[in-house]
């Protein structure tokens, strides 16, 4: 399907040039106050839930467009994509935005006026334009940037990395479908991370700037904005899993061991979300040898539905090479270390091993299992990588499981969830431990004249 060229990144044989760059910018801040500033926030919601409504049914043209092409353009296949994309749409309710708007502001008319609490009014200011400074590993946190900003009435600018522009081009195509307005409040480009003199001419032109990405890439970003300029930067973080003893019993272990692969093959296990290593309590009546023997099991059935995505040369290299280092640790020590592997493929790999030391896995469903005496263990297991760890998943029973929060929530991670939706925050997650929308506005206090 041929798309309008409503965007940079519809033409990408065109050069996006830093006087485009500030055109662009320029006619995106003007056109806002005529429409996008005066909208309601109900009629930004609705349209928000519409649009969502319609990547969720089968037949709907850019979603087909999203899952035809998409694999060529992000290396993952069509059925992680279909996965991802469904579990990131479902979450547009109404209910779900109100309670966001609810969080992040108290109450939702704050976004057009003052409003008393607590002995004095308040409001928020938004900014006219962000810049929204997008990864290329996985689609939805450009697309989720793309709709915080449609939510605050901002006008944005998307700047994608080098081949990474497909699923926010669609979804900012879609919302321009929705309302044909919108095209004059969203830009979306892409080029090759380092363009010193884009990336200048874009902080300059915004009010605000949204990056993720590597912690050099950040620094390199927030080095070059004047410190009046507000800047959100999410960096790189990890995450592991933590399985209690009590959910290694019964009907629950082949359920946590579905969970497990869940997390491990969401988005391939890309992004800070997933889980590098999982802990397993080694009091329960499945040891951690047994839990590893059970999820190589499963990787291997969930590769028949949905196939893990193709890899570089280097990706591929990384994991064979770790897997050489594996093999020959369980060749020399059986007990401490085994090894489970796809046949004549890198496609999944599952390593058990007796050191509980926290491990970056090599990713694209590489997952370590590890034995732990209980969580204070694997939380000292991890110590290297404290205050890195952005989300525990947990399989534990009803009673403990907010008791494990509380220790976790106190180590320093941000995020707690059951096993199997590591990769599946809500609507209202705060990114790393931070308000999603809070962070972007200005607070103004309006105190009324004493008697």
């Amino acid at each position: 399907m041929n798309l309008p060229n409503h965007f940079f990144a519809d033409a990408p044989e065109v050069p996006v040039t830093p006087e485009l760059i500030a055109e662009s910018c320029r006619h995106l801040r003007r056109h806002r106050e005529k429409y996008l500033a005066a909208q309601p926030v109900e009629t930004l919601i609705a349209l928000l839930c519409e649009v969502a409504a319609e990547w969720l049914a089968p037949d709907y043209k850019f979603r087909r467009q999203a899952l035809e092409e998409g694999p060529a353009a992000t290396g993952f296949s069509r059925a992680t994509l279909e996965r991802g994309l469904d579990g990131f749409f479902r979450q547009f309710t109404p209910d779900n935005f109100r309670a966001l708007l609810a969080q992040e502001f108290g109450d939702a008319r704050r976004l057009d006026g003052f409003v008393a609490e607590g002995g004095k009014s308040s409001m928020v200011v938004v900014p006219e334009l962000i810049a929204h400074v997008c990864a290329g590993n996985l689609p939805n946190p450009a697309l989720m940037s793309i709709t915080l900003g449609v939510l605050l009435r901002s006008a944005q600018f998307v700047k994608c990395a080098r081949g990474a522009s497909l699923l926010p081009r669609l979804f900012a195509h879609s919302l321009v479908e929705a309302d044909i307005k919108l095209s004059d409040y969203i830009e979306v480009a892409e080029w090759r991370g380092g363009e010193a003199a884009l990336e200048e001419i874009l902080s300059a032109e915004a009010d605000c700037v949204t990056a993720t990405g590597g912690d050099a890439a950040l620094a390199a970003i927030r080095a070059k904005l004047p410190v009046t300029k507000r800047f959100i930067g999410y960096g790189h973080r990890v995450s592991f899993a933590f399985v209690g003893a009590e959910a290694l019993s019964g009907p629950g272990v082949t359920q946590n061991v579905s969970r497990a692969a869940d997390d491990v093959t969401a988005w391939d296990q890309h992004g800070c979300l997933s889980p590098h290593v999982i802990y397993i309590e080694d009091k329960g009546l499945v040891p951690a040898e047994k839990f590893a023997a059970l999820l190589a099991e499963e990787l291997a059935r969930r590769e028949t539905v949905e196939p893990r995505g193709e890899l570089s040369v280097e990706e591929a290299a990384a994991i064979a090479s770790r897997r050489e280092i594996y093999e020959l640790r369980a060749a020399h020590d059986p007990e401490a270390t085994k090894f489970w592997r796809s046949e004549n493929s890198t496609a999944w790999t599952v390593v058990f091993e007796a050191d509980a030391r926290f491990q970056p896995s090599c990713l694209n469903r590489f997952i370590y299992v590890k034995p732990v005496r209980d969580l204070a263990d694997a939380l000292n297991q991890a110590d290297a990588v404290r205050g890195k760890v952005s989300t525990v998943g947990v399989a534990a029973s009803e009673s403990r499981a907010p008791k494990l929060a509380v220790e976790l929530a106190r180590w320093g991670v941000t995020r707690v969830c059951a096993l199997g939706q590591m990769q599946n925050p809500p609507l209202a997650w705060r990114h790393d431990g931070r308000p999603a929308l809070a962070d972007l506005v200005t607070w103004v206090d309006y105190e009324a004249p004493r008697a």
